[in-house]
């Protein structure tokens, strides 16, 4: 199965996936890659331009790689905004659409607890985004912390 995990920073995508995925899952999860990816003490959520860029090329790699596996074992990729080419794929894959939000509220204060500061201004356009498309259906919660 093919589980496309969506929200906005910090509203706990990596923990729903810690909390459903099985040893031998896969889990593609661009900060895990990008921290994978870069030197020794790196920050979890603040990489630089180029080291994105290469985090970006290997999870593409990833995803049409994992897609072929769906069938054999669970496939997670955390998509904090999809765009809508990217949405009809994983519908054609028939993967199942989580979207977790905590709300705003919460979101924003985790973003200025835990984050670096230019994530204020993703949270803002994922919960606009999110208003005009008037998406208000299978949101789950993440847990209250």
């Amino acid at each position: 199965m093919l589980f496309v995990v969506t929200g906005p920073p910090a509203a706990g995508k990596t923990s729903w996936i810690t909390a459903h995925a099985k040893p031998g899952d896969i889990v593609i999860d661009l900060d895990r890659i990008a921290l994978a990816l870069a030197g020794p003490g790196a920050k979890p959520w603040d990489h630089d331009e180029t080291l994105l860029k290469v985090a970006h090329r290997a999870r593409f790699a990833a995803i049409d790689e994992a897609t072929l596996h769906r069938d054999k074992v669970d496939v997670f990729i955390i998509h904090t905004m999809p765009s809508e080419k990217a949405t009809a794929r994983y519908k054609r894959l028939e993967a199942r659409i989580v979207v977790v939000d905590p709300g705003k509220e919460i979101v924003m204060q985790r973003v200025r607890d835990m984050r670096h500061p230019g994530m204020e201004a993703v949270a803002t356009r994922w919960y606009s985004r999110r208003r005009l498309a008037g998406q208000a259906t299978g949101v789950q919660a993440s847990r209250p912390w």
